[in-house]
């Protein structure tokens, strides 16, 4: 038997899906005052937001370029546009959105999560929702779950304008600034005390309009003794010029709150995605991450957790799947700055086609947090002799009482494994996409099942269609 040395990429079906631009308003490429501006004006900011992007801006301007992680000088922001609307209002029922739009969520499988398991859901097409529901019975629990434009102008506004970008400061890094100067859409939820919402929210972001970027804004705000499941799904099809994501989430858990926040990002391979995710969690409180990150071009994404009261905690459990022509480096970071916090980071990493994937975690213990325990692993798998993987963790600990420990391997699929499998009557495409998917499987049962089932999929996908 000729042994297989080359696994090629298959089209990636349904996520290619794209619509013709059609109906559609849309600002100048490029990044100026005056665009800035005009997207204010079409979002009919307050005073305080218009001044505050420009702020951004400024501070945009003025900030070097990262130079640090994989290259992104394929990324030409005198190129993007940045402000992309459908010329359809928000609806709160899904046969009124339009027919195109509506097939693309359709074939997705959003509509069929919302009926099947979800609380509400939030449909944001381009640069804007296109759609958001939430069930009657969550509503009543004094639950709000809206679009970020309504939140910042509506009853919640001042709770709004106290959060917004205190987490991920525009200071922070170049595309925070940027973020800050142009976000548009996202989701804005807040828990009350006490509240537990026993059946996920979910928000799915969709990038159509090729040349374009996607900004959307996600504030969560979980009061103490609250408990909520945050979705968040992205797609886009593929184009043959660049596309930038460089959205937020700024996630506030509060005393003996819980959070899980569990995201699928699977852009499309021309998608430079340069996400920032930050967490607070105050005393006896919980921040659980469950990420996969597989597709994009470049990706930078390192949600982060502050743990800032006595007790509390963060979980971080991650997949990437790098690919042919992919870069993905990404990972985790927590800040221990109370007593007694604990945090856990278990990620696992795969490449292949000699794609590239790079893990960085950093753990920074204060000195105010003493008797605090942190954990890393990171297991990473090569498929062939042409990809990369590397591990890069940062330590920083200022406190002798605390129990800290990291442990990393890269390997590659065991022949021995393929051809037993092989020897049982499985092809070898399949023998290697089983192999992969037990060493995703303690991601993928942390993921929700529709994402489950996408994500191994997807793994499939990736397996097939070899030659040689």
């Amino acid at each position: 038997m000729k042994e297989k040395t080359y696994i090629e990429d298959v089209n990636r079906s349904i996520y290619d899906i794209r619509n013709d631009e059609r109906d559609m308003y849309k600002v100048n490429q490029g990044l100026t005052a005056d665009i800035v501006e005009q997207i204010s004006r079409e979002k009919h900011d307050p005073e305080w937001m218009r001044q505050f992007r420009l702020d951004c801006l400024d501070i945009y301007n003025k900030t070097p370029m990262v130079d640090w992680g994989p290259s992104i000088e394929g990324l030409n922001m005198d190129e993007i546009v940045t402000y992309v609307r459908s010329n359809t209002p928000m609806k709160g029922k899904w046969t009124e959105v339009p027919d195109d739009i509506k097939n693309t969520f359709e074939a997705l499988g959003i509509p069929d999560a919302e009926r099947k398991s979800l609380a509400g859901v939030g449909a944001q097409y381009d640069s804007e929702l296109v759609y958001h529901n939430v069930r009657e019975e969550v509503a009543a629990q004094g639950v709000v779950y809206t679009d970020m434009e309504s939140a910042l102008t509506g009853e919640y506004a001042e709770l709004v304008k106290k959060h917004f970008m205190k987490l991920v400061p525009p200071r922070d890094h170049k595309f925070a600034a940027l973020h800050g100067a142009v976000w548009s859409g996202g989701s804005f939820v807040y828990v009350p005390a006490g509240v537990k919402v026993e059946i996920p929210l979910q928000s799915y972001f969709r990038l159509n309009a090729p040349g374009a970027g996607q900004f959307e804004h996600t504030l969560i705000i979980v009061e103490e003794g609250a408990y909520l499941h945050f979705i968040e799904g992205c797609s886009a099809p593929k184009y043959n010029v660049a596309n930038l994501h460089a959205g937020c989430v700024e996630l506030y858990v509060g005393k003996n709150a819980k959070l899980r926040y569990s995201t699928i990002e699977n852009w499309s391979k021309n998608m430079y995605n340069l996400n920032t995710k930050r967490a607070k969690v105050e005393a006896g409180g919980t921040i659980e991450w469950v990420s996969g990150s597989f597709g994009s071009h470049v990706s930078y994404l390192y949600p982060t957790s502050l743990l800032a009261g006595e007790g509390a905690r963060s979980e971080f459990t991650g997949i990437t799947f790098a690919g042919e022509g992919q870069n993905l480096d990404t990972g985790a970071k927590v800040i221990h700055s109370a007593p007694n916090t604990s945090s856990y980071m278990n990620t696992r990493s795969i490449s292949k086609g000699g794609g590239v994937s790079t893990f960085r975690s950093s753990v920074v213990v204060t000195k105010q947090a003493k008797h605090s325990k942190s954990s890393v692993s990171c297991e990473s798998l090569m498929l062939d002799d042409i990809s990369r993987s590397d591990t890069i963790p940062a330590m920083d600990i200022r406190t002798k009482d605390a129990d800290i420990g990291h442990e990393a391997q890269i390997g590659k699929i065991s022949d021995e494994a393929v051809f037993y499998l092989m020897s049982r009557g499985m092809s070898e495409d399949d023998a290697r996409a089983m192999i992969v998917s037990g060493f995703a499987d303690n991601v993928s049962k942390e993921l929700p099942l529709e994402y489950a089932v996408e994500m191994n999929n997807l793994i499939r996908l990736e397996m097939k269609g070899g030659i040689g």
